[in-house]
């Protein structure tokens, strides 16, 4: 059986790595007492998926793993169990059942939504939550990405899907939902700085906040995308 755990990231947490997450998760999975499934072989470990990596930094509502598991006495005692084994920055939302032939969770992710704030003294000069709506309507937004050997022209329009601001003044957030898929993920802070550049100022190092609120799923659709969570794809169990 596999089960599907979301889970936020926040306060000092943010600043763990992945792999050091991962091997939180597995700690506090047998602290727990979650009858997990472990795979065979000379080294035997627990089984389980990880969707999109977070950066270093990040905040997140919206992680998720996927864990093989022999037993269970329901989402709502697993929840409890995983709950008083965590610590403090890291939070479980939300647990389901997937159905057999479900793809897992790194396999599933299509795109994510951010939420970006730029920090105390960092914002620009000029109103930048009103521009972000004409810079979406740009026929093309072309940035340079370096690569390990070389630098590569790279346009985001068609990995932009959605691309607004909410608030004013220092309040103001910049919300977008961008591709997240292994072949072609966009980092936010790539998009603001294509942003700020086309706007005639440069991003500054550590200037932004940012968020991820949600991983999505691509639930297919014959008019472009459709997403919806990862967890939207379980069943309460």
């Amino acid at each position: 059986m596999k089960v599907r755990i979301k889970f936020a990231k926040s306060g000092a947490m943010r600043f763990i790595g992945h792999l050091d997450v991962m091997r939180f998760f597995q700690k506090a999975i047998r602290r727990a007492g979650i009858d997990v499934a472990y795979s065979e072989g000379f080294s035997p470990h627990q089984i389980m998926s990880f969707a999109a990596p977070l950066g270093v930094g990040l905040s997140s509502n919206g992680e998720y793993l996927d864990l093989e598991v022999k037993s269970h006495n329901g989402s709502e005692d697993m929840k409890r169990r995983l709950e008083e084994a965590m610590v403090e920055g890291i939070e479980v939302l939300h647990i389901t059942m997937l159905e057999d032939g479900t793809k897992n969770a790194m396999a599933s992710v299509a795109a994510a939504e951010y939420s970006v704030k730029f920090r105390e003294g960092y914002a620009p000069d000029f109103d930048w939550p009103g521009r972000l709506a004409e810079f979406y309507q740009m026929p093309s937004i072309l940035v340079k990405k370096k690569t390990k050997k070389s630098e590569t022209e790279l346009d985001l329009k068609s990995s932009i899907y959605r691309l607004w601001a909410s608030g004013e003044g220092k309040n103001a957030i910049a919300h977008m939902v961008v591709n997240a898929s292994s072949s072609g993920n966009i980092k936010p802070g790539l998009v603001m700085e294509a942003f700020l550049k086309n706007n005639g100022e440069e991003l500054q190092e550590f200037a932004l906040e940012i968020t991820r609120e949600e991983t999505f799923t691509e639930a297919g659709a014959e008019d472009g995308h459709h997403f919806i969570p990862l967890d939207a794809v379980g069943k309460e169990f």
